[in-house]
Formats: C-alpha cells, sequence, structure tokens
C-alpha cells in the first residue's frame, strides 16, 4: 500500500488537515528518542502545510506529493537550513542554495521536515560516527541503525517521516535500509541530480529514495530523476509506470553469487534464509543461475581503495577558509592542521590519510590505477552477467547489525559490513534493498539504467516471498 496516496486521499477529502498532518510528524520526531534528527524545518514546514490547506479549502486539486511530510540527509544543501554533515566542521554551515534532487520534490509540493542524522560525510556503515549520538535501530535501539544514512532509514521505518531522501556511496541507502525492514534504492549513477549534495566520492555517490512501499519508491524516483545542466554526469529517463512495475512476467533468469553466499563471513542464518528465498522463486518457473564473481575482500579493497581517494580530494577544501569551523593557529598551516584535526571525526581523518597516501607519488601507480583497473573489470563482469541472467539477487549484508559500540573498536569489521553493497556502486548499477528473504532484506540488481526491472522484480518477490 502507497503511504503517499493514502495520505493525498485523506488530503484532498479533507478527511485530515496538512497543517494537521505536519504538527503531527513534527511532534513524533521532537519526541523521539532514536536520534535521528539534526534539526527540525518546523517553521518552513508549518508555513507550506497552510498553503496546502488553503488550496484544498479553495476547492484545488493538489498534486500527488503535495502536502506530504519528507526528511532529508544532512548532505543536502537546502537553502537556509543547517547542512551539517554530522560534523563538528560544518555545524553552524548554513547552505545558500538548494539541492536539485530536492528542489524537485519542492517543486512538486512535497514538505520537508527535518534535516537527519548519518556518519559524518558519509563515512560510516553504522551511523555512529557523528557529533549527534549514534543513531539507534528502529527495530531494537541497542543496535545500530545502520549507516550512513540511518537516521533517513530510521524515521521512515518509525513513520515519522512519510518517505526519506538518503545518500548511497557504497551501500548507505541499501544497507540501513536493511537493517531497519525498509525499502531503499540507489538508482543508477546519473539518474538523479548530485548538484547539491556534499561529495564523499563523486564516482559512486547516488541520490535515492527511503520509503515503506515499492509504489512509493517508484512515485519519488520519478520526480527526482531527469538531466540536470548543474551535473555533467546526469541523463534523461523515460518515467517508471505503475502499471509497468505490476506485470512481472518477462522476468525469466535470477543470478546470485555463489561466493557470496559460501563465505565463511556470512551468518549461518543469512545464508540459510537466502537459500530458502532461492527455492521459492524456483518454485514459481524462473531460471536461477550460480555466478562468479569477484571476492569480497577485492571489493572491499577496491572500493575503499577509489573512494578514500576521492575522499581526501573532495575534502581538502574544507580548511576553515571558505567553508567550516576555523580554528586560528600561529601561522596559516597550523591554523589549517588545527582546523583540520579537531573538527573532523576519527573516521574521517582515517579516510583523508588513506586516500592521500594512495594518491601519493610512488603509491598512485600501485595502488589507485590498479583500484581504476578492478573497476573496469567488476563493469565488465557485470555486463557479462546481465546478458546471462535479468537480475542478481543477494543478502544485503552478510550479518545482523551490531550493537551499538562495536563498530567503532574494529573499523574493518565495518568496512567489511558493505561486502555485498560495494560491488554494485563499482558497477554504477541499479540495486534496491526489499525487507523480506532475510533478517537485513534481500538486494535486487539490474544493469544499467534499468531501474524499472528491479522495481518490478520487488513487486514480484513480494507476492513471492
Amino acid at each position: 500500500m502507497s503511504n503517499i496516496r493514502k495520505i493525498h486521499d485523506q488530503l484532498q477529502n479533507k478527511e485530515i488537515s496538512c497543517l494537521e498532518l505536519i504538527k503531527n510528524k513534527l511532534d513524533l520526531l521532537k519526541s523521539n528518542t532514536h536520534h535521528t534528527v539534526n534539526s527540525l524545518l518546523d517553521e518552513t514546514a508549518l508555513a507550506l502545510a497552510k498553503k496546502v490547506d488553503a488550496k484544498i479549502a479553495n476547492g484545488e486539486k493538489i498534486g500527488l506529493l503535495e502536502g506530504i511530510p519528507f526528511g532529508v540527509k544532512d548532505v543536502y544543501m537546502l537553502q537556509g537550513t543547517y547542512t551539517t554533515a554530522s560534523s563538528d566542521l560544518l555545524k553552524q554551515y548554513k547552505s545558500s542554495y538548494t539541492a536539485t534532487a530536492i528542489q524537485k520534490l519542492l517543486d512538486a509540493g512535497a514538505i520537508p521536515l527535518v534535516k537527519e542524522n548519518g556518519d559524518s560525510f558519509g563515512h560510516g556503515s553504522s551511523s555512529e560516527n557523528t557529533i549527534f549520538g549514534a543513531v539507534k535501530n528502529a527495530v531494537n535501539p541497542d543496535l545500530v541503525s545502520g549507516g550512513s544514512s540511518g537516521g533517513s532509514a530510521v524515521n521512515v521505518a518509525k513513520e515519522y517521516t512519510v518517505f526519506s531522501i538518503g545518500g548511497d556511496t557504497g551501500g548507505s541507502i541499501r544497507q540501513p535500509a536493511g537493517y531497519n525492514n525498509v525499502y531503499g534504492l540507489k538508482p543508477t549513477y546519473g539518474r538523479i541530480s548530485r548538484f547539491g549534495i556534499l561529495a564523499y566520492a563523486s564516482s559512486t555517490d547516488c541520490v535515492g529514495p527511503i520509503a515503506k512501499s515499492i509504489e512509493d519508491v517508484r512515485i519519488v524516483l520519478n520526480v527526482m530523476s531527469g538531466k540536470d545542466v548543474k551535473d555533467q554526469t546526469t541523463y534523461a529517463s523515460k518515467e517508471i509506470l505503475e502499471d509497468t512495475i505490476l506485470n512481472t512476467d518477462e522476468i525469466k533468469t535470477v543470478g546470485y553469487f555463489k561466493n557470496f553466499i559460501e563465505n565463511d563471513a556470512i551468518d549461518a542464518k543469512v545464508k540459510a534464509d537466502f537459500l530458502a528465498s532461492i527455492e521459492k522463486i524456483k518454485a514459481k518457473g524462473i531460471t536461477v543461475k550460480e555466478l562468479d564473481f569477484f571476492e569480497s575482500d577485492t571489493l572491499v579493497s577496491t572500493y575503499y581503495t577509489l573512494a578514500m581517494a576521492e575522499t581526501a580530494s573532495n575534502l581538502s577544501r574544507l580548511d576553515g577558509t571558505n567553508y567550516g569551523a576555523r580554528i586560528e593557529g600561529d601561522n596559516l598551516k597550523d591554523t589549517y592542521s588545527i582546523t583540520r584535526s579537531e573538527n573532523f571525526s576519527e573516521e574521517t581523518k582515517r579516510r583523508i590519510v588513506g586516500g592521500n597516501q594512495v594518491l601519493s607519488q610512488g603509491f598512485s601507480d600501485e595502488i589507485y590505477l590498479k583500484g581504476l583497473n578492478l573497476r573496469d573489470q567488476i563493469s565488465e563482469n557485470f555486463e557479462k552477467d546481465f546478458k546471462e541472467v535479468d537480475i542478481i539477487l543477494s543478502p544485503v549484508t552478510p550479518n545482523n547489525p551490531p550493537k551499538i559500540g562495536d563498530s567503532l573498536k574494529d573499523p574493518l569489521a565495518m568496512y567489511l559490513s558493505d561486502a555485498y553493497t560495494v560491488g554494485f556502486s563499482l558497477g554504477q548499477l541499479p540495486t534496491l534493498t526489499v525487507p523480506q528473504g532475510t533478517a537485513t532484506g534481500l538486494q535486487i540488481t539490474a544493469a544499467k539504467n534499468n531501474d524499472e526491472l528491479v522495481l518490478k522484480f520487488a513487486n514480484f518477490l513480494k507476492d513471492t516471498l
């Protein structure tokens, strides 16, 4: 059931007022103890709600997204709001413009309620690397919410927002969606503009929706998609129609990577549940093929080599001169050093140092160029696979969410929790987490630009598992 359609009908039929709806959601966000909120946009939200109510009172028809409350991960520019990236460095920074993807939602009449907590600058898989307190899992508050879009996933799971806009670089929408039992989509790279997002790794950063239904994901995806002159990696895409994704007959073959499932690192229950899901899919007459892929350790190493290099480059501008909380030292060099040392989290510093190392003379040929070469090989491998199968299915994570605090003690374990998501990021493929099949969901992936097929298969699984 689409929450967006349900609320739209209630508003249009005057069963609820938009002001009442927004006040209720703001109250839930204010009183929540999951640390999902970096800042509330209450004044803006209430003013917009009054306009929607006035329009309805006037007898006018409202658009499907008009008056629908949503959350925004705190890495997106939204003019006049704090955009902190959950960091000390930007905790007082206010956006002077609005990100394209968010502007499209505003143009459609959706109402932003909250800037949402997550790992600082997207650096983490647990939403613990933040100045606003670790985000607590929606199902069990002793566990992490996943990251880096943890606040966004929890707000949707707890119904504090109808949908939220996360950011996914190596799994940052899909993994927290899996940990909190909601839908989370990383679209094909370039389908949605990245203009106005605080960049982590520019070659894999993606804007995407988190919601409680496939239909809500489709609605929000359509609104945000499209070519943007401010982002040269974007392309024009066709609208995905509701009727089209309900027809699942064209999916004939599904593949899965056997080395993901036969890996020593995978939890026994996750493995058993995944294989049980495969049997149910076979029982529906779909051919299932085992595929060979790169070892998960190779995928994680390749992804972090490239992502750290890109983040070191992207964050080099944050030195307190033009942006960020400047801390004065004895001289300019000292000022740069203290500002960055004091204001970046330990995890961000780890990634900047690692990135600068792989880009440095003597290492770049040996490490960085090898990473680029492996990325090309991974993309070629996917092209070959999608000649054999329509869809690739995989667990979202090898294990269940850890307890809050455990990931901070073991960064390597945190990196390895991304083992099943980063490969699809490197391939720039559309990938959707569905809250079925294993305790942390299943991940559906299709060939580039085939986001429609991913949503189709999600509808098939909804009726199959």
